[in-house]
């Protein structure tokens, strides 16, 4: 049994952590940067089917991350209804449409230009799974959160290496507004549309922008 003691009159439980060496530690991070450096968008997707089972692991592993005052102000509907799919790939396609036709600026679509993105999205209902991220402004009790936003993203973030780490591909997908998602999915006053995550398998011929990362350089600064 861990070691237990009480802090604040709370429980808290001995962190149990495995000393590791220099040499395993270096070996480790050189490991996963070369694996999620494999990692892209992808927007041509299989319909070949994920089990749940999958699925339900991925959002485990998103919920592990942090949060302010360990609220967990998140809720990932996963959604593989046909119905439901087409449903929001009709609703997205529609804001979407608007967005590339009379909201965005012409900078923007020159940005976008490279990676052949457009106000279509047929992945919406290809793949065998679609995950909607929502925030949550309050606990369901009304409770307050704190730092939502902050806390979403790191979740997200473990959301998109969770999904990669098992061999599987997705691309984050915002159309804005998002507020059909809500509707569609009949989510509660308490939540916002945060993230739209298609997830499954590449087609059997997909091609991605040959693009480049930025440099270590470019990115960090050592002092």
């Amino acid at each position: 049994m861990k070691k237990q003691i009480l802090i604040e009159e709370f429980p808290h439980l001995m962190h149990e952590y495995e000393a590791l060496s220099m040499e395993i530690i270096e070996q480790r991070a050189g490991e996963f940067y070369e694996q999620m450096d494999t990692r892209r968008s992808i927007r041509t997707f299989s319909d070949r089917s994920v089990s749940q089972g999958v699925i339900e692991k991925i959002i485990l592993t998103a919920s592990s991350a942090p949060s302010g005052a360990h609220k967990q102000p998140w809720t990932f509907c996963a959604v593989q209804n046909p119905a439901i799919k087409s449903a929001i790939r009709q609703a997205a396609e529609k804001e979407e449409y608007e967005s590339y036709q009379n909201r965005m600026t012409d900078e923007w679509l020159t940005d976008l230009k490279p990676l052949g993105t457009d106000w279509q999205k047929p992945f919406l209902e290809i793949a065998p799974w679609l995950i909607v991220m929502f925030s949550q402004t309050t606990a369901p009790d009304k409770s307050k959160h704190y730092y939502v936003q902050e806390s979403c993203g790191i979740a997200a973030g473990f959301l998109i290496t969770a999904i990669h780490q098992a061999g599987l591909v997705t691309l984050t997908h915002t159309p804005s507004p998002m507020n059909f998602l809500k509707k569609i999915l009949n989510r509660p006053d308490n939540e916002r549309p945060y993230l739209l995550l298609p997830v499954g398998y590449p087609a059997q011929e997909t091609y991605v922008p040959d693009i480049q990362r930025k440099t270590l350089e470019d990115v960090a600064v050592f002092l």
